[in-house]
């Protein structure tokens, strides 16, 4: 009974670390952020969504804090998924992306993460500083319905204000 219960205390923690691991990958240093951002603006036209770049790095606590929140929470992940196509622009000592940042205004100028929404032409819209969003230790999910669901397409339709 107890080398089963061990085998399964080793699969349980083996999931564990694979899903820490996974999460810790949300950025790709090598990655062309230029031409996946290109890529995610097509598709995102196709699906008639808007663009929303996280950046950020995998060093990044906060970053991983907004992932866990827009993926795990299901009213928040609805959301994202209803009016986004989500990249996640790499900014660390291995590549700083800079032609990317400063095509798009310097965004790193409030830290990190840094929410940037693009409409599906690839014109940005907004740039969302995340410390407005958080609350306490972590993020508040009312704040961060609120930015998403304000930048989403429908809420810039005109149609809907007449």
């Amino acid at each position: 009974m107890k080398k089963y219960l061990y085998i399964v205390f080793l699969l349980i923690l083996s999931l564990n670390a694979r899903a820490a691991y996974s999460d810790s990958l949300l950025y790709h240093p090598d990655a062309n952020a230029a031409a996946d951002i290109t890529d995610a603006i097509k598709q995102a036209k196709a699906e008639n969504k808007h663009v929303l770049i996280m950046a950020g790095g995998n060093w990044c606590s906060w970053c991983h804090k907004f992932n866990r929140l827009a993926t795990a929470d299901r009213q928040v992940d609805s959301l994202v998924k209803a009016n986004y196509i989500v990249y996640h622009l790499n900014y660390s000592p291995e590549n700083k992306n800079k032609a990317v940042f400063d095509h798009y205004g310097f965004p790193q100028r409030f830290g990190f993460p840094v929410f940037i929404v693009l409409d599906a032409d690839g014109n940005r819209i907004h740039t969302q500083n995340s410390g407005y969003l958080e609350q306490n230790n972590y993020y508040s999910k009312p704040k961060v319905m609120d930015f998403l669901r304000n930048w989403s397409p429908k809420a810039l339709k005109a149609e809907n204000y007449n």
